[in-house]
């Protein structure tokens, strides 16, 4: 019996720890469903075996009473002698009662309720208890397998915008509806321009007919034939609508939202994820949060850095193509998903769990059923494939890395994950490589190659991080790979002494942070060459439950660091500020869980304090009111005030007419610096 009871116990409380670890992590449910198995015979075995009986209470009662002894001696002898009588004799009389109640220690229905394991003497706290458990483990199965069983998406009919460069847009057409066919796309200017533009719609292309090698789709390159920067609308023969900017030739800024030159990056997407059972099977909460910014961010493109799907989170399924190709749908399937996909172009990398976790095994095992779906959802919509050094026009023919160039910025995208060397071997080994030989050959000519006029920035899309600051598990990322990443490093040097500045974009750690890559002292090059990095993630995943990012050198300076937030995504910005390129990071982030379960009214309060710095650069902004720091020669190294409410174009520096204002946003600036560790690059800026 004890041993039944304390088993019951145990699998009950590990089975409530689990659940609630899965709903908040998305791992491990087969524990939960094993404990359970242990906790339904041990449940029924302690509530029908006769319960034995401890002492529960123990009552003993004590009384003295007077009583008069009377003397029992005959008045006469035998002989007929008068005898004298003895005296009465009062004594003290002592009566001690005892009471033992004997039952079962564990019948408390608080203590039944809290550790799950019942007792026969209490039906209705015991049966509470086992549904507890019970409904535990059916969330549980409702989160695992509700959208596989009942949204396989097989029917899924979108479109979605790939790549859009100044002269062409990519679309992906999925139509396996063969009644809808031909699928037709029109497309025209919006914003047309008396008296050159043409505002009529013209009919772009379309695909004929879609089958299962394609999974049912197709993808359709239309010709943006203006030669400025417009605003177009499309729209297919079977209902599906959106619009796009086209973007600013090479070399050139915008002609739309004041110049600036903004997209955004940041990786993970699990859907129904933080679990919610009264939400949608296939909801992505981090995807509403992306929706509600994306009017305010004039954004160009959403550059995702890996893990658009979990094929092996919370639990692989199957390892074949359908399998892949099915999470992929799902995605797409989702409620929260044509929001910000119909009028925003996204471009991916490959990351690993759209393979399988800390995939270093090259083209082998799983890699080509996961790839072929990634091709044709992702990589078929990529930018061109990357030029091979040497020529002009020539591209690395069956490559999964891409380059592209377009307003003030260049951009290489790596694949960090079909090439690489097992992450098993020794961080220095001299052969290890991260990119393999063609990839690593097109990134250094890339960086090596001069740029157009009005090109000052170099992206760099890597779905790790570039960092070896993330201790743990740090040999999946680029601090594994050491030779290889030095000898990237010193060519990021050499672009940055030339005048491109270049910047890594990565992923993958479910966290926030911002590293600096000086050049070693007394070396060939000047501080003002060094690298940046922008680790950003995830759009709808867990965050890390504990800070993983630290500082161990000054190899990777840490510029800022952020663990929490399970919906975090960056804004990258350009624009020209006295003559000179600067580029604004804005990180967008906050956990939605009080908003999405109706603890809060919004997300944000409205007088909401946002703090960022970036290349010596820095800015605080409280409601609408912004101060910003800009640097010589690029800006005039003192602090400016603008009210964006009336100004949103930061062109009238209000510091000398608010100066109270001024200061108190200052104040705000120096709390940032002492709670974040920021290493000012300006003495303005703090010590």
């Amino acid at each position: 019996m004890a041993v039944q009871r304390t088993l019951a116990k145990a699998s009950s409380t590990l089975l409530r720890i689990s659940a609630i670890l899965f709903f908040r992590f998305a791992h491990f449910p087969t524990v939960t469903f094993t404990l359970f198995a242990v906790y339904v015979p041990t449940f029924l075995a302690t509530y029908f075996t006769k319960p034995k009986l401890v002492v529960l209470e123990d009552r003993t009662a004590a009384s003295i009473e007077e009583v008069t002894a009377k003397p029992d001696t005959p008045l006469v002898t035998e002989e007929g002698v008068a005898v004298e009588a003895e005296p009465e004799v009062i004594v003290q009389e002592s009566r001690i009662e005892e009471a033992i109640v004997l039952g079962d220690k564990d019948a408390k229905p608080l203590k039944i309720l809290l550790w799950g394991a019942p007792s026969a003497t209490k039906l209705g706290a015991s049966a509470l208890t086992f549904l507890i458990n019970t409904m535990l483990v059916a969330l549980t199965l409702d989160a695992l397998y509700r959208a596989r069983f009942l949204y396989p998406v097989d029917d899924l009919s979108f479109v979605r915008l790939g790549y859009v460069s100044p002269t062409e847009a990519k679309f992906l057409i999925r139509e396996p509806d063969q009644a809808q066919m031909p699928v037709t796309l029109q497309i025209h200017i919006k914003d047309a321009q008396a008296p050159f533009d043409n505002p009529l719609w013209q009919t772009a292309g379309g695909i004929n007919w879609t089958d299962n090698q394609t999974d049912f789709s197709g993808v359709l390159t239309v010709p943006l034939t203006h030669s400025k920067q417009r605003t177009y609308e499309w729209r297919t023969s079977n209902n599906h609508t959106g619009e796009f900017l086209a973007p600013p030739a090479a070399g050139h800024m915008p002609e739309y939202h004041g110049g600036k030159y903004t997209f955004l990056s940041t990786s993970c997407i699990l859907p129904r994820f933080p679990y919610n059972p009264f939400d949608h099977a296939l909801a992505i909460p981090g995807l509403r949060h992306l929706a509600n910014k994306l009017p305010e961010l004039g954004a160009q493109f959403m550059l995702f850095l890996g893990d658009f799907i979990y094929v092996d989170v919370p639990e692989r399924f199957g390892v074949s193509a359908a399998e892949y190709r099915m999470q992929y749908r799902q995605v797409y399937a989702s409620p929260d998903w044509a929001p910000v996909a119909q009028n925003l172009s996204w471009i991916h990398v490959l990351d690993d769990h759209e393979i399988s976790n800390d995939w270093s095994s090259g083209q082998t095992g799983v890699y080509n059923a996961a790839v072929e779906p990634w091709h044709i959802y992702q990589g078929d919509l990529n930018p061109p494939k990357s030029r091979v050094p040497g020529t002009t026009t020539y591209r690395r023919e069956n490559a999964t890395w891409y380059e592209f160039t377009q307003g003030p910025a260049a951009f290489f995208m790596m694949d960090t994950r079909s090439y690489r060397s097992s992450n098993d071997l020794p961080f220095d080994d001299m052969e290890k490589t991260m990119l393999g030989s063609d990839q690593l050959d097109d990134f250094l000519a890339w960086l090596n190659r001069p740029m157009p006029r009005g090109v000052k920035w170099r992206f760099v899309a890597s779905s790790i991080p570039f960092t070896k600051n993330w201790p743990v598990n740090v040999q999946d990322t680029w601090g594994g790979f050491l030779v290889e990443r030095k000898r990237i490093l010193e060519a990021m040097w050499d672009a940055g002494a030339r005048g491109t500045t270049v910047v890594v974009l990565s992923g993958d750690r479910h966290e926030f942070a911002a590293t600096k890559f000086p050049p070693p002292e007394g070396s060939r090059w000047a501080d003002t060459a060094a690298a940046y990095e922008f680790s950003t993630s995830p759009l709808n995943q867990f965050a890390s439950p504990v800070p993983s990012y630290k500082q161990t050198d000054e190899e990777d300076i840490k510029l800022n660091y952020i663990p929490s937030g399970s919906s975090k995504f960056g804004a990258f910005t350009i624009e020209n500020i006295a003559g000179e390129s600067a580029l604004q990071y804005r990180l967008r982030g906050k956990s939605m869980v009080p908003y999405l379960t109706n603890q809060a009214e919004r997300i944000h309060q409205e007088e909401f304090i946002n703090r960022w710095e970036t290349c010596g650069r820095a800015a605080v902004r409280k409601g609408d009111w912004k101060i910003a720091f800009i640097p010589k020669p690029k800006g005039p190294e003192k602090w400016q005030l603008h009210d964006l409410s009336k100004y949103p174009g930061e062109v009238h520096d209000l510091a000398d007419k608010e100066p109270a204002r001024l200061q108190a946003l200052i104040k705000l600036w120096d709390q940032y610096v002492l709670e974040t560790g920021v290493i000012p690059l300006s003495p303005e800026l703090g010590e």
